[in-house]
């Protein structure tokens, strides 16, 4: 009985081990950079979180079940529950980078910088739009015809 007071005393103001379902974050911030997915793929997940060395969500790392070694791979895995498009403040990879020196934080060590934060804040409530690459894709070509001459051509 007296170990169990000690120890609830003890915990008493120990930080929470799971993060908040929200955070209030500023979506007037000066973002590091443009906030594309292809900004934050390229200045910020490679470097920091996973697609290059052996880092956290890199291929091989995968923690948490996440990849970021292609830009499609990062994108499907964030969208999968960790980002809720158009809502940063509720989205799960903002409420951790926002949370410094939470036991949660990510990424775990340093933090990222608030310019960084604050892209990857405007892209979550732009709606998380994908890579550029995999939207633009050129369009399949036609065959052109030409019934006034009675032929198609390749």
């Amino acid at each position: 009985m007296r170990l169990s007071f000690l120890l609830a005393l003890a915990c008493a103001g120990c930080p929470s081990s799971n993060p908040p379902a929200c955070v209030d974050v500023d979506l007037t911030c000066a973002p590091l950079y443009v906030p594309t997915f292809d900004n934050v793929y390229a200045n910020t997940l490679t470097d920091g979180c996973g697609s290059q060395r052996v880092a956290c969500h890199s291929a091989a790392g995968h923690k948490g079940g996440m990849s970021f070694e292609t830009p499609e791979v990062a994108h499907a895995a964030l969208l999968a529950g960790r980002v809720t498009a158009g809502d940063a403040s509720c989205s799960e990879m903002i409420v951790r980078v926002h949370s410094v020196g939470e036991s949660y934080q990510m990424p775990p060590g340093s933090p990222l910088s608030e310019t960084e934060r604050c892209a990857l804040i405007q892209w979550v409530q732009a709606g998380a739009p994908g890579p550029a690459a995999g939207l633009a894709r050129p369009p399949t070509p036609q065959p052109a015809h030409y019934p006034e001459l009675g032929q198609s051509l390749p």
